[in-house]
């Protein structure tokens, strides 16, 4: 080797040992002859310990997964290969610190296969590593911001269900679908009975409590995916009930009223009873010549004001579907 040759040798394994990501590269026989000084630090493996030898028999967990389809994708059909990051995250062992590699937290990995053509030689195969931690939990932390900012635009801050916005959204959604599918779709109107007078007894922070009660119990008992209660304001509710039809919006209006006098909620300034109890209205769209969202919700006010003239702690229905 001629001294200008042996400068390009000492300038190429610089080149590679400064490289920030890891360079592997294997000879048509799936040999390793490049193993830079990234791939030693974050594998643990010098090269002393991998040059010429069989990189699946050094590494045998990589053997039959993409990582080796790759290669000789690369090696026998000359055809570059980029692994998905989301499919394939960690596919070497490579640890960013010992504390990392004690727990088996692997570096998340970018890899990216290519054939070589060297002079004179057989095919040869390049293997690139990156080190993508950082963007992924970057990644992984704007999405749990995104989830955290739409919880808090779609959810109430103090029960926890979907506010009125929410609701909004999901009552224009679900009466454009039932004009579509000609299916029906009731909503239930909730108010807690002489809620004001309660506040004033027993104070606003257990009337907040008791908010938050009603509002989880009214929940646990809808169990269709697309059922949905919201806080429609101050202490009422609504619920949006798709494809059901009166009777069995009814049914479930009555067992939701039952179930919130049955919490027993002491109420010393209640009229005609000693706990906290429900009145409901409920308004039902037919599937046929649907009205707007403005009337559904009007027949619903109404039957829940019938409810509330007639007595508390009652369910009446529309006098007709909408």
């Amino acid at each position: 080797m001629t001294e200008s040759d042996s400068n390009r040798q000492s300038m190429l394994e610089s080149v590679l040992g400064a490289i920030n990501l890891g360079t592997v590269v294997l000879d048509a026989a799936r040999r390793v002859v490049v193993w830079n000084r990234w791939m030693s630090q974050y594998s643990g493996f010098a090269p002393e310990d991998v040059l010429g030898q069989d990189f699946f028999l050094l590494f045998p967990d990589l053997n039959g997964k993409r990582i080796a389809s790759a290669v000789t994708q690369a090696l026998r059909d000359n055809f570059p290969s980029v692994l998905s990051q989301t499919l394939h995250k960690a596919p070497f062992a490579l640890f960013v610190n010992t504390a990392a590699r004690d727990s088996g937290e692997r570096m998340q990995q970018a890899v990216a296969v290519t054939p070589l053509e060297v002079a004179g030689l057989p095919r040869h195969c390049l293997i690139q590593i990156t080190d993508v931690s950082v963007a992924v939990h970057r990644e992984r932390l704007l999405r749990d911001q995104a989830l955290e900012l739409r919880s808090q635009t779609f959810s109430d801050g103090l029960t926890g269900i979907a506010n009125r916005r929410h609701f909004d959204v999901a009552m224009e959604k679900e009466v454009r679908r039932a004009k579509r599918a000609g299916s029906p779709l009731s909503l239930l109107m909730i108010d807690i009975d002489s809620f004001k007078a309660y506040n004033d007894h027993y104070g606003h922070q257990q009337g907040d409590d008791t908010l938050i009660k009603v509002a989880h119990a009214l929940a646990n008992m809808l169990q269709r995916p697309l059922d949905l209660i919201a806080r429609y304001g101050g202490e009422e509710f609504s619920v949006i009930l798709p494809e059901l039809d009166p009777v069995h919006a009814g049914m479930l209006a009555e067992n939701m009223r039952q179930r919130i006098e049955s919490l027993a909620i002491p109420h010393a300034q209640a009229v005609g009873t000693d706990r906290v109890t429900v009145s409901i209205g409920i308004a039902t769209h037919t599937g046929v010549d649907l009205a707007d969202i403005t009337a559904l919700l009007g027949a619903a006010d109404r039957a829940l004001y019938t409810a509330k003239r007639g007595g508390r702690n009652r369910v009446v229905r529309a006098d007709a579907a909408v």
